[in-house]
């Protein structure tokens, strides 16, 4: 688990705190957002925990 918060601090710059916060929602509930923006973004984003081992999935926010 120590090493997901560490992924999260140096891909999102999150703090210890809160990459540990995100952390323990994936561990507890099974999934988590952490991160937001554009389709383009995101993509960059999963392909980056992907690269880091981690299992990531994009999915759309239809609350406007």
């Amino acid at each position: 688990m120590t090493y997901v918060t560490h992924v999260f601090m140096v891909i999102f710059g999150y703090s210890k705190e809160k990459a540990t916060e995100l952390m323990l929602k994936v561990h507890n509930e099974g999934r988590a957002t952490v991160s937001s923006g554009t389709r383009e973004e995101m993509e960059r984003d999963v392909q980056r925990l992907h690269e880091y081992g981690l299992w990531a999935t994009l999915q759309r926010d239809d609350e406007y």
